[in-house]
């Protein structure tokens, strides 16, 4: 199962930002071990090391990015995935960057904490309780 994984989510494990942590720490856990095919974006990688270099150190946020490279596949970022997200009706440019790559990827759902931000017709967007919660994800923990 191919889902996209959106910089909050990430964001919440690195911080261990309750009360996200645990879901986030979840879907971390079934990209791990593989049982989900976690996607991210490039977006998200450069996000992520701007924000932890800023809170921490550089050499904390390099050892989060090799974490990721571990752990999620990224997305490819062209010229496809940017002429789709400048056509997006999104307001945020960066979601529209975030959507469009969950949207050539193949990604089933884009998993996110802010589903409003990705109002749009064309893949599912579910929180990460959301996705848990669903019944062929609730097996996987069996």
């Amino acid at each position: 199962m191919k889902v996209f994984v959106d910089t909050n989510v990430l964001l919440d494990v690195f911080g261990k930002r309750e009360p996200f942590y645990n879901d986030a720490v979840a879907i971390w856990t079934l990209a791990e071990k593989r049982a989900i095919d976690a996607v991210i974006s490039a977006v998200s990688i450069t996000n992520i090391y701007y924000i932890v270099r800023r809170v921490e150190s550089r050499l904390t946020a390099m050892k989060c990015l090799r974490q990721l490279r571990r752990v999620f596949t990224i997305g490819t970022c062209d010229e496809a995935v940017i002429d789709r997200a400048l056509q997006s009706n999104l307001k945020d440019f960066e979601d529209a960057v975030q959507l469009a790559t969950a949207e050539y990827s193949a990604a089933l759902c884009l998993i996110t904490r802010n589903p409003a931000h990705f109002a749009n017709d064309s893949i599912p967007v579910l929180t990460p309780s959301e996705f848990l919660s669903q019944d062929d994800v609730t097996r996987l923990f069996q």
